[in-house]
């Protein structure tokens, strides 16, 4: 039941809109309200008298969402629970959101789990603004800032006995990544009452920011700090990582408001009266030393951190291998260095000039309002990519929805995507339900395996991309949505249109910027690949890991026919049955290992030896026998192009 009358709340929200009634002068946050207030009744034509819960996903999408923020969950997993043995006893649950306002975390006193779901407490549970108006976690996303949403101050009546109290969570990289959430279902009506859950919030999702921290620069050397020398060990607040040549990649909350000139790139001996080797002794000797601060002369007393594991190639080929100086911008710029391409930037760092193109081109459209079509075989990250470019444009903070068109069955898809109105067929649920399109309003939709989508629905889709809004099926209201779109598939879209298997005018609607992903097989980073892959799935062993350089060398010559996710799933098993602090041959799966079993005989190919050698011999005659342009072509590294020239017994015309 709602804490007030839902007419009374409908003249409270809609007078304090109107200007007619007084904002709640109680809250520090009033105009923050009122702001919401007006979008969730005005933008997204929500109903403040609605009792109806949050959207839940299903069991299915919250796994797909929970695997894309498995680093978060590790990092955040233990404040959680502390946050919520500080506020069990007064009736408190603890969520956590991602960004987009979906609950992928939580912790709720079993006995109390049925209590809280039935007010929308629930793991799985959307709370952004456009779906549910005015609430802590919304207006976290949208202002960026901790608040604190009391009771009444909710938008819709179904939420107006609950006391919200959240605050952001960001990434090294500064952009959101998610929200923690301390809710009660009763409390007392005094807004007071929250102040001290309202502190603890904060407190705790800075913790969370500074392990999440911890765990994305394992490859820097990191320095922990305070300005008291007794709490440098106990409770660090600064933390700045930076790489083997004293360069700073990253700086917590704390040490930006702290220390002046972090904010853009700097090197370690601008900030402090010191050096990066000099840093470097202090890690080896693991001490506490003091480090003076050029801009104030304060001290700051510091403890060094090593790199938890090796920095990737692309990092040691940056400018502090040949020694240029980032501090000038005239020499070496990063012409991306003044934007925040997020995710992005891996792919434009990538040693394949194909996959770095690709990423070069995504920047240019990204918010341009343009569609784009990403081709590529199953596994090759389309929907990394994709991802990846949504973080690159202004709508990084909106909703990036994804929709895999060949995982749905046919008869199902036209409702999940379009919605369906109250008792549009048996089974419906009785309030209607919201399509991903609608979801993706303000956002993106990413729309997997396009292909496979049935040539009736491709029809309807074309009329949603023309003209802006979307008919639910069994309605007769078409509602408005701005969206970007981006989609992938592995098929030949332009032979399905030669064969009237695809529509031709939704085909152009769609390609208004197309972009080819390579296979894994011809990547020439494959080494870059698989460390990358294999330091992401290392964090999940449970201990400190390796990768045996040798078998790293096997991995990048094998066909992967699965691509990145095949290549995923090799090493998330390796990690897991690893024991010891390598890992080996031994540790794979026994089909991938017998393929790259030592000998010269297991060099993978999926070819036979006439053909892989016929191959082998046409690229390097087209590259006149340099064999790193001629490895760099069949996507496979030197030593392994090497390898196989012995097994086959090719021999140059320079030896006759």
């Amino acid at each position: 039941m709602p804490y007030v009358a839902q007419t009374q709340h409908i003249d409270r929200v809609r007078g304090a809109i109107e200007g007619r009634l007084p904002a709640p002068a109680s809250s520090p946050d009033a105009q923050r309200l009122v702001s919401s207030w007006q979008r969730s009744y005005e933008q997204y034509r929500l109903d403040p008298g609605s009792v109806i819960g949050p959207r839940v996903l299903t069991s299915a999408e919250l796994r797909e969402v929970q695997g894309k923020e498995e680093a978060f969950l590790r990092a955040s997993g233990q404040c959680l629970a502390r946050l919520h043995e500080m506020i069990r006893v007064a009736d408190y649950c603890v969520m956590l959101t991602d960004a987009h306002g979906v609950t992928i975390d939580y912790r709720i006193d079993r006995d109390r789990r049925s209590h809280f779901k039935h007010a929308g407490l629930y793991i799985g549970s959307c709370w952004s603004e456009q779906e549910e108006g005015t609430c802590a976690v919304a207006n976290v996303l949208t202002d960026l800032a901790p608040i604190t949403v009391h009771k009444i101050d909710h938008f819709r009546a179904a939420f107006t006995t609950l006391t919200c109290s959240a605050s952001p969570i960001f990434a090294p990289t500064g952009e959101l990544i998610g929200v923690l959430d301390a809710s009660a279902v009763q409390s007392p009506d005094n807004r007071d009452s929250q102040r001290l859950v309202f502190q603890l919030v904060r407190q705790n999702a800075a913790l969370i920011e500074d392990g999440y921290f911890l765990n994305q620069t394992a490859q820097h050397w990191v320095l922990f700090g305070h300005q008291s020398r007794n709490f440098v060990e106990a409770q660090p607040e600064v933390l700045i990582a930076f790489d083997e040549c004293g360069n700073i990649a990253a700086s917590n909350r704390k040490a930006q408001e702290c220390i002046a000139g972090l904010s853009g790139p700097r090197h370690v001996d601008e900030i402090f009266d010191t050096s990066a080797l000099h840093l470097h002794d202090v890690a080896r000797g693991d001490t506490i030393v003091p480090l003076r601060l050029r801009a104030s002369g304060a001290l700051l007393y510091a403890r060094i951190r090593e790199p938890l594991r090796r920095p990737s190639r692309a990092m040691h080929s940056s400018v502090c291998a040949t020694g240029s100086d980032t501090r000038d911008p005239g020499r070496h710029a990063d012409p991306y260095a003044q934007r925040d391409v997020g995710a992005l930037g891996r792919f434009l760092r990538s040693r394949d000039a194909r996959v770095a193109h690709n990423a070069e081109v995504a920047l240019r459209i990204a918010g341009k309002r343009l569609p784009i079509l990403i081709l590529g075989e199953t596994g090759v990250g389309k929907e990394v990519f994709a991802h990846a470019l949504h973080d690159a444009g202004t709508r990084r903070a909106r909703p990036f929805v994804a929709v895999n068109c060949g995982a749905i069955p046919e008869s199902l898809i036209e409702s999940e995507l379009f919605g369906y109105a109250p008792g549009a067929f048996t089974g419906a649920r009785s309030r209607g339900a919201r399509g991903k399109i609608v979801l993706a309003h303000t956002g993106t939709l990413f729309l997997d395996e396009i292909g496979d989508m049935p040539l009736s629905l491709q029809t309807r889709l074309l009329r949603v991309l023309a003209e802006g809004e979307v008919m639910p099926l069994g309605g007769d209201t078409p509602v408005r949505v701005d969206i970007d779109v981006i989609c992938a598939t592995h098929r030949d879209l332009s032979r399905m249109v030669a064969e009237r298997a695809f529509r031709e005018d939704l085909y152009y609607r769609l390609s208004g910027a197309t972009l080819h992903m390579p296979p894994l097989r011809e990547r020439a980073d494959v080494l870059d690949v698989v460390h990358e892959v294999f330091e992401e799935e290392a964090q999940g062993a449970g201990h400190a890991v390796t990768l045996d350089p040798r078998l790293a060398e096997r991995l990048c010559g094998f066909r992967w026919p699965g691509n990145i996710r095949q290549l995923r799933n090799v090493l998330r098993y390796a990690c897991a049955v690893c024991d010891s602090v390598r890992v080996e041959l031994r540790h794979l799966s026994p089909d991938v290992a017998a393929v790259l079993a030592p000998g010269d005989a297991a060099i993978p190919s999926l070819e036979n030896v006439g053909d892989e050698r016929a191959r082998i011999v046409d690229a390097l005659t087209r590259h006149h026998w340099h064999p790193n342009a001629a490895a760099q072509e069949l996507g496979i590294s030197r030593a392994t192009l090497y390898r196989r020239i012995a097994r086959l017994g090719i021999v140059g015309p320079h030896r006759g």
